[in-house]
């Protein structure tokens, strides 16, 4: 066996997170082969022996993945919450196993538990953009305006701005109507708030799929083994995508004309005694007469050519900014 980094060998074998087993180490709790181990530090269980407050680390249990159907009412932690069930308390197997896919106390639908960290990884994070399908049910009937906002993206309360969704209308109920979404990112009651956004209140949501993983037939509050090719195939789903922009970048750009140096032409070009010519801001409107006859032309710039000199040419703002005279063939004037 290869060797592991000690907090990942006791996450594994069951003695906490990885954060509380570094801890362990940090106080001196943790020894490999009579020495006192330090963070940072790495060992391979088949030929070092691992103690843990004098007792010898047990080989990390087998890999394994269950599925879960979690219903209303059960809380997505390990943690006990009071009274309120958790997800952990209906898989009666021994183990340390974590959930993957949160879903808040009012939703139902597919869940997994698993002590793999790496498939856990794979599934959780944005960045593989794996796919998760809700039935959903609303309200209210939605107009194609308020579906086509819900699939472009809604910025919610806190300023974020939600990825593009592909939201379908499955079937009418009541005064309402039942909703197939599929999304890639998962924030915390991000469908219900953007149900608040758009006037269409969310009743219940149920998850049917993790990417190539379905419900089936599983009812609330049973749960079955993954195989082996439905872990492969779990592991192989979403695609990679680039780091995304926060939004709010998006919505405030920086103006960095400020710090961008005066091509030194531009600036000889005026004459001696004289300031350069200042850049506008990006943000500001540029001054194009070509494209809006009749403008006055600055006097100070016609000044600065000289007694009798033409005006410079001034070029659309699509192109390039004021550049006189560059690539015409024809020389500035003197004086």
């Amino acid at each position: 066996m290869a060797t592991e980094r000690l907090q990942k060998l006791m996450a594994a074998a069951g003695l906490g997170s990885r954060r509380s087993c570094e801890q362990m180490i940090e106080t001196g709790r943790v020894q490999v082969n009579g020495r006192t181990a330090s963070l940072g530090m790495s060992a391979d269980p088949a030929t070092d022996k691992i103690t843990v407050d004098g007792s010898v680390l047990q080989t990390a249990a087998a890999l394994q993945t269950f599925a879960l159907h979690k219903p209303r009412g059960v809380v997505s932690s390990l943690a006990p919450q009071g009274d309120r069930a958790t997800v952990r308390d209906l898989l009666p197997i021994k183990g340390r196993f974590f959930p993957v896919g949160r879903l808040d106390k009012d939703s139902e639908g597919l869940i997994l538990l698993t002590n793999d960290g790496a498939l856990a990884q794979r599934i959780s994070h944005p960045r593989y953009e794996v796919e998760k399908e809700y039935r959903m049910l609303v309200a209210r009937r939605p107009s194609e305006e308020q579906l086509e906002i819900w699939r472009r993206g809604v910025v919610l309360e806190d300023g974020i701005r939600t990825s593009p969704m592909e939201v379908v209308v499955e079937s009418p109920e009541g005064r309402g109507a039942w909703l197939r979404v599929v999304m890639h990112e998962g924030r915390k009651h991000e469908l219900r708030e953007i149900g608040r956004c758009i006037g269409l209140p969310v009743v219940r949501i149920i998850r049917r799929r993790i990417g190539s993983l379905t419900l089936g037939g599983l009812r609330p509050g049973q749960y079955r083994e993954l195989t082996s090719a439905e872990i492969a195939s779990l592991r192989g789903s979403g695609t990679i995508s680039a780091p995304r922009k926060h939004s709010w970048k998006k919505r405030f750009p920086p103006d960095r004309s400020a710090s961008r140096r005066i091509p030194a032409e531009l600036a000889s070009r005026a004459g001696p005694g004289t300031e350069p010519a200042k850049r506008r801001s990006a943000d500001k409107k540029r001054f194009t007469p070509a494209r809006n006859k009749g403008k006055h032309i600055p006097a100070e710039i016609t000044t600065r050519r000289g007694e009798g000199a033409k005006p410079p040419s001034w070029k659309p703002a699509g192109k390039n900014r004021f550049t006189p005279y560059r690539k015409s063939g024809r020389r500035a004037p003197k004086g």
